[in-house]
């Protein structure tokens, strides 16, 4: 199995920031997307940000010009840096990966998640 533990919400007051981080781990795998995604109450899960292999970001409108994504491939690990922070932002935020797993002389795709982090915005 691949998986993804993130690390890094807290509580920030508006106007803050707070850098979210998430590593990969397991055996033979490569990661292909890494991603950020997160879920308000009563809300459904939306996209954050996404990155490629070769880092091309896709970010949603609500978050450009103030978070960025990035990746380490040697690490396996996603960052996410969230500045100027609102209360709307506050929600639990999840780390997604694909790419593909080699189980004995098999390689079979895999999409996984995260367990999240909370991140909460005081105004």
């Amino acid at each position: 199995q691949v998986q993804l533990v993130e690390s890094g919400g807290g509580l920030v007051q508006a106007g803050g920031s707070l850098r979210l981080s998430c590593a990969a781990s397991g055996s033979s795998f490569s990661v292909n997307n890494m991603g950020w995604y997160r879920q308000a109450p009563r809300k459904q899960r939306e996209l954050v940000a996404t990155i490629t292999s070769g880092g091309s970001a896709n970010y949603a409108d609500s978050v450009k010009g103030r978070f960025t994504i990035s990746r380490d491939n040697a690490k396996n690990t996603v960052y996410l840096q969230m500045n100027s922070l609102k209360s709307e932002d506050t929600a639990v935020y999840y780390c997604n990966a694909d790419g593909v797993r080699r189980s004995g002389t098999v390689y079979r795709p895999y999409n996984n998640w995260g367990q999240g982090t909370q991140v909460t915005v005081s105004s």
